[in-house]
């Protein structure tokens, strides 16, 4: 098991040493004054959060930076699946953007090999920084020993659901697999589809939600982890068992399940055309603000209660190019980001379901939240993503996959052959 392995596993003991927990995705910009030919001029930051209150949020932070006089940020807002697919072009180029949000862990290790990444190392020799947690710090450090990111934020996916709606409907929170599939029943009975998906349009990859769930419910995280690193394989007896409890709940998804992106499915689950979803806090940074205290969530249900519990709840934040020609701003503006000042007004304008990673920035103090942080304090293990426990080339793999599986569920001992051959050829390199 690597470092970065091994990291995620103790990252809940890490979370509960420095007194936080999990929630939502921040990100800002801004830059310091420079001494190189390129260095003249603000730093870039280029920002997938282009949900409406998650962008208003970062407008607020680079705003909030420039004013500090240390020095300028120019934020750049690009919709969140196109930044995934140019994020490795963005890299690359001979004139990059200078900060990114992005994801640590392996997505980050992946760019950091091909020595993309600037070391972070100034950044976190800060004194906000050396009060983050153990689980964080290893979470941020690239194989070479180089720290690589900087996390601002984390947040919990979990099934959400309206809680006037499941009032109107006369239904409660499943317990448990069967209560699951009887709440799905009676939604159905009432016209109304049971679960939403959104893995449409260009967000196939929510799918990969039910797949990482189902398998760290019925194989165990450390199994999801290594199935993901290339130690097991997709065409596995244990992965065709995690398809098997797929095609029990399959009949209740939306039937544009895989036509509409999730910002559709979204708009469904508001409006009560379907029952719940499973999702990531960040959803609701497209939710009206109206209707953020009629928003609540449970546990993916548990499957088999001797497989230790595991959740995902994803850590976000910054990582910077290698080639930036201003890195004595890059470091301002991370050390920036990284205080619990910045963290606090992130969350301030934002849909307020993010969480700070800084020990001392306080959160929004909802329901909701106060709910999410006991969500994740009682896993015993903790996952990221499935692009973020493997990486960004292994994903859209998974796209094909699932996306197929969802069309054709009889086909899937083909789908998952397909599967193996194509990420073999990821892991390979």
């Amino acid at each position: 098991m690597t470092n970065l392995q091994t990291s995620r596993r103790r990252f809940l003991a890490g979370l509960g040493a420095a007194g936080t927990t999990a929630l939502l995705s921040g990100c800002v910009t801004s830059t310091s004054s420079g001494k190189s030919s390129s260095s003249e001029g603000a730093v870039t930051l280029q920002s997938n959060l282009s949900a409406p209150q998650a962008k208003d949020a970062m407008e607020d932070l680079v705003a909030a930076y420039g004013k500090k006089g240390s020095g300028r940020a120019s934020l750049n807002t690009v919709a969140a699946e196109t930044f995934r697919t140019q994020l490795p072009t963005y890299l690359t180029s001979a004139n990059p953007p200078d900060v990114y949000t992005w994801y640590p862990g392996s997505v980050a290790e992946a760019y950091a090999k091909k020595d993309l990444l600037l070391d972070l190392g100034e950044v976190w020799d800060s004194p906000d920084l050396k009060k983050y947690s153990k689980a964080l710090n290893s979470l941020c450090t690239a194989s070479s020993g180089k720290k690589v990111f900087v996390p601002t934020t984390y947040y919990w996916w979990g099934m959400f659901y309206r809680k006037s709606h499941f009032a109107k409907w006369g239904v409660s929170e499943p317990q448990s697999w069967d209560d699951f599939l009887d709440l799905c029943d009676k939604l159905k009975s009432k016209g109304v589809d049971p679960i939403g998906l959104g893995a449409g349009g260009n967000t196939p990859w929510v799918a990969s939600a039910w797949f990482d769930y189902l398998n760290i419910r019925i194989n165990g995280a450390d199994y999801h982890r290594k199935l993901l690193a290339g130690e097991h394989r997709f065409d596995d007896p244990e992965v065709r068992r995690v398809f098997d409890r797929w095609q029990e709940v399959h009949p209740y998804f939306d039937p544009n399940g895989t036509a509409v992106a999730f910002q559709d499915a979204t708009t469904s689950l508001l409006n009560g055309r379907s029952g719940m979803m499973l999702i990531g806090t960040f959803f609701a940074d497209a939710a009206p603000k109206e209707a953020l205290d009629d928003i609540d969530f449970f546990r993916f249900p548990v499957i088999d209660p001797k497989v230790p519990l595991a959740e995902e709840a994803p850590t976000d934040g910054y990582f910077a190019s290698a080639r930036t020609g201003r890195g004595d701003q890059v470091v301002d503006l991370l050390r920036y980001l990284a205080t619990a000042e910045a963290q606090e007004i992130y969350i301030k304008g934002s849909s307020g379901t993010a969480l700070p990673t800084h020990p001392d920035a306080k959160d929004a103090g909802t329901a909701l939240v106060k709910k999410g942080r006991a969500h994740v304090a009682e896993a015993t293990e903790i996952t990221q993503f499935f692009n973020r426990d493997s990486s960004d080339a292994l994903q859209p793999t998974a796209d094909v996959a699932l996306t197929k599986f969802l069309a054709e569920p009889k086909s899937v001992g083909g789908i998952l052959t397909d599967w193996q051959r194509d990420a073999e050829k990821i892991w390979r390199g």
